[in-house]
């Protein structure tokens, strides 16, 4: 570490005034009562006190006391992110004090950071092994009962195959969406920006989802007739893959005979919001905040069933925010949920 040296006097200069002025007074009384009091000698005296105490006491603190603060900036330099680092040292214990309540701030919340970000982590690691972990057990399950006999079954086989197959194609879903938000957070989204109509993007996503929302007797609508098409300037075929994963996540865990409403409003600045509303069960409150993250799920024991590799709202999130637009959450248990994003309009 280049150590650079920060002089500061006013200790020396206050304490040799203190002496100097001490000396004086007790000069002048002694003289004083020996009846003679000259002084110019008092003055003399007193200043030369004066330039005597303020080199010695500067020189004891350079080398006494900067010796201790200098060993104080050397501990804290062997932390490579030390804000300590490369300043000038300071005999200044003021300025001391408060460099280092600063540092000490500093790593306080960077430490709470790092358990924060641990206990992430652990946690999604135990995810990870969690989502994996089942279809990967049931793969394994039919494997072993066919061959253990059950592939001279045509019918059991050709079954058992077929869950065989569900459970590779989830594993592979999880994959390729643990590849892309992998990419989406190194920033190697590449973003191909074309001008396209919204509300027609939508209804192809209504015209794909159709049937998985006739099996729970969910209807599928806009909130009004888009007569007149709505252009946007954004990824055609990622603002698709968000409108997807959105209505599908209403699909799967909105209520039997319910509603997936999507709706398109005009903001300022040349933006637009859709909103994708269904009147299923909710989120409660406190799970909000956590919706986005990777694997976090509100259901703990029964959303599994419902397919799909927990990384949905994650990707959703992280592609809104590759635009540089906003995403947005309302829901009320027991109400319906909504989920909202801005894209920017075009002419």
């Amino acid at each position: 570490m280049n150590i650079k040296f920060k002089k500061s006097y006013r200790f020396a200069v206050k304490s040799a005034i203190y002496i100097s002025l001490f000396a004086a007074i007790m000069l002048a009384a002694l003289m004083y009562y020996m009846y003679t009091i000259n002084w110019g000698f008092v003055a003399i005296f007193s200043l030369t006190l004066l330039v005597f105490s303020f080199f010695v006491l500067q020189y004891r603190v350079e080398h006494f006391i900067y010796r201790r603060v200098k060993k104080i900036y050397d501990d804290i330099a062997l932390l490579e992110a030390s804000p300590l680092r490369g300043q000038r040292i300071t005999t200044d214990m003021a300025t001391l004090t408060k460099e280092l309540e600063k540092f000490a701030r500093d790593k306080k919340l960077e430490i709470e950071t790092l358990k924060i970000q641990e206990e992430y982590r652990r946690e999604f690691l135990g995810n990870v092994s969690h989502e994996l972990k089942t279809p990967l057990f049931t793969v394994q399950g039919y494997l072993l009962t066919l061959l253990d006999g059950a592939m001279n079954d045509k019918t059991l086989r050709k079954k058992y195959l077929q869950r065989a197959e569900k459970g590779v194609e989830r594993l592979t879903y999880i994959v390729q969406d643990l590849d892309m938000i992998t990419k989406m957070e190194v920033g190697d989204l590449n973003l191909q920006f074309t001008r396209f109509n919204i509300v027609e993007l939508i209804q192809n996503v209504f015209d794909l989802l159709e049937m998985k929302a006739d099996k729970k007797g969910i209807i599928l609508m806009f909130d009004a007739k888009y007569i007149k098409p709505i252009m946007v300037f954004a990824d055609q075929e990622k603002v698709q893959q968000i409108v997807t994963n959105l209505v599908m996540n209403s699909v799967k865990y909105g209520k039997e005979n319910g509603t997936t409403e999507v709706s398109i409003e005009d903001l300022v600045n040349n933006k637009v919001i859709v909103r994708v509303k269904d009147n299923g069960e909710g989120i409660e409150q406190k799970h909000i905040p956590r919706l986005f993250e990777r694997f976090y799920r509100v259901d703990k024991s029964g959303a599994r069933t419902e397919g799909g590799s927990g990384l949905g709202l994650a990707i959703v999130k992280h592609i809104v925010e590759a635009h540089d637009e906003k995403i947005y959450v309302e829901s009320a248990f027991g109400q319906g949920s909504e989920f909202s994003f801005t894209l920017e309009k075009t002419k």
